[in-house]
């Protein structure tokens, strides 16, 4: 499919854009021709020594079994300013895929995703396995996904997706947020849905621009691929901030205790609901895996969030394996 960069110049921003092609330019490079940062070498070294341990088939068939084994997680929260035609509304969560890593797993979630009961689905970020490479074919699974969703969905783009997937898959029905954003109403009221492009490796997220032209009142709710930007949805009056690419770990010692997360974000923020100077969200698991298809100790998710109008006071709580929390 051609590739109209003049509108993703307009949709995204020159800055932001510029950051995404440089960076994936710099990245084919690298590849190609063996140049890598100094400071990344004893980084790249160790991943490799560990993908190489991981694939041992004792380790990578039970691996492999629990990353596909995956929860549906349910949250409830209650907001005081949630406008109360909103009361109830439901969001579906979908995070960091990696479906071309792992073929059985577009099946696994169109079973699990069909029965639900939702009334706007969002996706955020990582549809591809690997920062290189083809992003064709995880743009077309990510297609072949949104048709089991029925509801409207509203995605952004992660560290490992390419610019270039963007037509495809609004082609096929998903609506890219590309520091952009959606007014969803509601009996005349309005919720705000903020999108902005990935602020972990390509740092194309503007927040400011997916802001321009919003109901400044309205409740807003941020969808961004990392936790890394709580500061800016402070200053921007976000209600309630969507987020993965954590994976909570996706190797963890016994307790969901993290071995390894890839994030700048607030240590607490790298999973499930948080707060964070006043910022209130949820960093999914994920529910793909990436680099080695394995998962231990933590099983991959997708979760309904259910926004709730009220003045309660804070609770949580957890049910077996599937999580129900109530914020």
């Amino acid at each position: 499919m051609k590739i109209d960069y003049e509108n993703l110049i307009e949709r995204l921003g020159s800055v932001a854009l510029s950051n995404r092609m440089n960076t994936q330019a710099n990245d084919h490079a690298s590849h190609f021709f063996g140049h890598k940062k100094l400071k990344h070498r004893s980084l790249y070294f160790l991943y490799i020594l560990a993908r190489k341990l991981l694939q041992s088939p004792l380790v990578y068939k039970r691996g492999y079994k629990n990353a596909l084994n995956v929860q549906v997680t349910q949250t409830e929260l209650t907001f005081t300013n949630l406008p109360k035609a909103f009361d109830g509304f439901r969001i579906l969560h979908i995070s960091d895929l990696h479906m071309d890593g792992m073929p059985e797993l577009l099946e696994v979630l169109t079973r699990i995703i069909q029965p639900l009961e939702y009334d706007l689905c969002v996706f955020t970020g990582d549809f591809r396995e690997g920062i290189l490479g083809a992003y064709e074919e995880p743009a077309r699974l990510a297609v072949e996904l949104r048709k089991a969703i029925h509801a409207e969905t509203l995605a952004v783009l992660g560290n490992h997706d390419a610019v270039e997937m963007v037509s495809t898959m609004e082609a096929g029905g998903l609506r890219l947020l590309l520091n952009e954003h959606r007014v969803i109403e509601r009996n005349g009221e309005k919720l705000v849905i903020l999108g902005v492009d990935d602020p972990h490796y390509y740092q194309a997220d503007d927040l400011e621009r997916a802001l321009a032209g919003s109901p400044p009142d309205a409740f807003k709710i941020l969808l961004a691929h990392s936790p890394e930007i709580t500061h800016k949805a402070l200053a921007a009056g976000v209600d309630f901030y969507l987020c993965g690419h954590t994976h909570a770990g996706q190797i963890c010692l016994p307790g969901r205790k993290p071995i390894f997360t890839v994030s700048r974000g607030p240590k607490h923020c790298k999973s499930g609901l948080w707060e964070h100077n006043g910022v209130r969200g949820y960093t999914s698991a994920g529910a793909g895996a990436s680099s080695v298809p394995i998962r231990y100790n933590c099983p991959p998710e997708i979760t309904i969030h259910t926004l709730r109008r009220s003045a309660k006071t804070k609770k949580h709580a957890k049910f077996g394996s599937s999580r129900m929390c109530v914020f």
